[in-house]
């Protein structure tokens, strides 16, 4: 099998993911899925999707598993992507769902791991020094005051349940985008978010834990 291009194949190209840097040149208008489909014939290409969403992979398996395993997976993330390139459905223009639905499998892994980390995060309350695009869970509520129950809310969900919640709130993908990260319809997408909305609101206190999508 072809050798994937340097960054994906170490996990870093010449900074860690959670910089980034450039290392191909694919032109600044080239969509995701004219970077798949010349990576075939070009495994060079595939690097420049590593520069586009390693940082935003980074930062979300970060604040799910911590900084410690984030690098790793991330790397992971783009060694399975780019074996499976080839099976890429070029009429998808957007990658992330992609590699998001590769990388919350990779998460599921270290599930265990996971609701560990949010148990932690309730007895010790530490600001993480992971910062995201958005923290729409959190939305409308004081942080300090939150942020340890919104550990324990996010401990206490169902494996599915949370990826769905997180995909959307720390993901920052729409529903359509979050069933094709997942392979599920969309009306199970949002069964499993309002479900998880419902329990994480109950552990706040009835507070709106992120911004509704009706």
């Amino acid at each position: 099998m072809t050798a994937p291009p340097t960054g994906a194949r170490t996990g870093v190209p010449a900074a860690s993911p959670a910089g980034g840097t450039a290392t191909a040149d694919a032109g600044p208008a080239a969509g995701d899925a004219d970077l798949i489909e010349r990576s075939r014939t070009d495994p060079e290409a595939f690097a420049a999707l590593f520069d586009r969403y390693s940082g935003m992979l980074y930062r979300y398996v970060s604040r799910r598993l911590g900084p410690e395993v984030a690098e790793d997976l991330v790397g992971e993330t783009f060694l399975v992507a780019f074996s499976r390139r080839n099976r890429y459905d070029l009429s998808h223009a957007d990658a992330r769902p992609w590699l998001f639905g590769i990388i919350t499998k990779l998460v599921s892994r270290h599930h265990r791991g996971e609701a560990a980390r949010y148990r932690a995060l309730r007895r010790s309350p530490v600001e993480s020094q992971v910062e995201g695009p958005a923290d729409r869970v959190a939305a409308g509520v004081t942080a300090s005051a939150s942020r340890p129950l919104l550990a324990e809310a996010l401990a206490g969900l169902p494996r599915r349940d949370r990826d769905v919640l997180l995909l959307v709130a720390w993901g920052d993908l729409a529903y359509e985008e979050v069933a094709r990260a997942l392979g599920i319809p969309v009306g199970t997408v949002r069964s499993r978010l309002n479900r998880a909305r419902r329990k994480v609101r109950a552990v706040l206190g009835d507070t709106n834990p992120m911004n509704e999508e009706e």
